[in-house]
């Protein structure tokens, strides 16, 4: 399995999916991919893509450093960048499936970082521009990182330091963006019920009365993330991936010892997390040993970067499930809701085609017991069907017949 190297966007296998992003100056969606790593085996791994943006100076790069073990120059340079890497879940299950089994491999959930630069919350009337957006399109959620830290050589873009300010400013530029485009998506459906041919009739009025109650949210700034939508309704704009429809992970950027504001942010899918992005990056930057003795030095159980990783592969609505055994033990990630096939189909596309019956036990059951044999004479090891909701932590070994 390949792994792009930091700052080079990967090319990947590409499979069209649902959710994508529209520029704002048009009124029609546009074809988004979803991305996989896939090995010689055929073996596939879906990847989601966090976005990191902020204001300039808010330290973006430094947190993207401090993900990936990086060195990329940190400050501005007033132009678009983007910096891309894959990074590890952290996930203690994983080490003591590790334990148990002792595999030849051990493999961890990944999440796609990437850094985007450009965003500096004074979008124009015409919303995004098109290069920055086809970035933020791909993204399956942001993390904005808020500057709170103080540093006199590093000047704030807007001189002081006011995080609140910093979120609302951020947030209305990505509202006023996909508002740019419901608004025209409007003025196309207007023209299309004036003409009155085409598409289905009722389908353009069911577009209309949604679209109408997207503008009336958007129009009070409030996110997209915000307005309770039904899955059907879902369908109808999925095309779009509005961006203020996106998770949000709001990452309060401290100095040394700094103690965090309390930062009221009451939005859906959202949630906010405080850390100390230099002195991450300085961590990141050491060896494992070096790393362990320093936390171990000042008292801190582990890096708050191994919570943020945890915190963004949460708020995507992801979960793991694992294969255990003496070749190799394995976090492989699906949505929540996934199906025992659909959880299959993540290992490789014929598991899932030929799928029989899946063997499950519970990680925690599996650890109090102590191994297979023990999981399977107390009951533990089950059977499930086509029907069977894969539950975070399960451990599955898929029956399958092709």
């Amino acid at each position: 399995m390949k792994v792009p190297k930091v700052g080079i966007e990967p090319t990947f296998p590409r499979e069209h999916d649902f959710e994508s992003c529209a520029s704002a100056n048009s009124a029609t969606p546009a074809t988004t991919i979803r991305f996989y790593l896939t090995n010689s085996q055929g073996s596939r791994e879906l990847l989601m893509r966090l976005g990191i943006i902020g204001l300039p100076q808010s330290g973006k790069t430094t947190l993207f450093n401090a993900l990936t073990r990086a060195t990329q120059p940190t400050g501005t340079t007033g132009k678009i960048e983007i910096h891309t890497a894959v990074v590890d879940v952290p996930d203690k299950r994983v080490d003591r499936l590790a334990e148990m089994f002792k595999p030849k491999k051990t493999i961890y959930a990944k999440v796609t970082y990437v850094d985007i630069a450009g965003l500096d919350g004074s979008a124009g009337k015409n919303g995004i521009s098109g290069a920055l957006l086809n970035q933020l399109a791909q993204m399956d959620g942001f993390i904005h990182v808020v500057r709170v830290f103080e540093d006199e050589n590093v000047p704030h873009v807007r001189e002081t330091i006011d995080p609140l300010r910093d979120i609302q400013a951020m947030d209305s530029e990505l509202v006023l963006n996909d508002l740019i485009a419901v608004e025209r998506k409007l003025e196309h459906l207007a023209e299309e019920k004036k003409k009155g041919a085409g598409r289905d009739k009722t389908l353009i009025e069911r577009e209309h009365v949604l679209f109408e109650r997207l503008h009336e949210a958007l129009i009070m700034e409030i996110p997209l993330r915000d307005v309770e939508i039904s899955t059907e309704e879902e369908k109808l704009f999925s095309g779009f991936g509005f961006l203020s429809r996106k998770p949000m992970l709001i990452v309060l950027n401290l100095s040394e010892g700094q103690t965090a504001p309390d930062i009221d942010y009451p939005h859906q899918r959202s949630k906010v997390v405080a850390l100390q992005g230099k002195l991450e990056m300085d961590i990141a930057q050491l060896s494992p040993e070096e790393a362990q003795l320093f936390l171990e030095e000042y008292g801190i159980e582990e890096p708050s970067l191994n919570r943020m990783i945890r915190l963004s592969y949460d708020l995507l609505g992801l979960m793991s499930f694992f294969t255990a055994g003496q070749d190799e033990c394995r976090a492989w990630t699906v949505r929540r809701g996934a199906t025992a096939p659909e959880a299959a189909g993540e290992i490789h596309t014929d598991l899932q085609k030929g799928f029989i019956r899946a063997e499950v036990v519970a990680y925690d059951d599996l650890m109090e017991l102590g191994g297979m044999n023990e999981a399977k004479a107390k009951g533990k090891l089950r059977l499930e069907g086509k029907e069977y909701v894969v539950q975070d932590g399960d451990i599955l070994n898929i029956r399958f017949n092709i």
